[in-house]
């Protein structure tokens, strides 16, 4: 939580005029409910069982030549059957680390923006334990990307720059180059 998944996402798909795809709003579309409401009425393994399928879906549609910049789940990459799904598939996977104070900032600040009620805020011992255990998994990204202190576009900037992504042109009914 408050890596940047989802600025930074979208920051490098407009940086290289991809599409952009969150995975947990994949998982809100076909689930029709938010997932804290699927967390709350159905618990997390019912969770954890639709973000595997939609891994999973989202891996096929890249593996069939779609071009799309995806933002994972904070929990998606700790999950054995996703690692192993996102090993397989060998696509580059990018962790975009800070600092955990960092974190837990940008978190704080975000729910205190939005009224979101996020139960990891409650305690920063508790965030920081979460995000101790789960950076492990986190490292096994085939790259990694320091954010601390730093612009949403200058990360994305990085990210295409080390995994030498360029932009796709998109051409207009017209012909012409955007």
């Amino acid at each position: 939580m408050g890596a940047g998944k989802t600025s930074v996402g979208r920051a490098l798909a407009r940086h290289l005029n991809w599409a952009f795809e969150d995975l947990d709003e994949r998982i809100e579309r076909l689930e029709r409910r938010t997932v804290p409401e699927i967390f709350r009425d159905s618990g997390e393994s019912e969770f954890r069982r639709a973000e595997h399928g939609a891994v999973r879906d989202v891996l096929a549609e890249l593996e069939g030549g779609a071009v799309k910049v995806v933002a994972l789940g904070g929990g998606a990459f700790v999950q054995e059957n996703n690692a192993a799904l996102l090993r397989e598939a060998g696509f580059p996977t990018v962790f975009l680390d800070a600092p955990v104070e960092e974190l837990w900032q940008r978190c704080s600040k975000q729910a205190a923006e939005t009224g979101a009620e996020r139960p990891l805020l409650h305690s920063i011992n508790q965030f920081r334990e979460l995000y101790e255990t789960r950076r492990k998994h986190y490292l096994q990204a085939s790259h990694k990307i320091q954010t601390e202190q730093r612009a949403f576009e200058e990360i994305a900037a990085e990210i295409a720059e080390t995994l030498g992504l360029k932009s796709i042109e998109i051409r207009t009914q017209q012909g012409e180059v955007e």
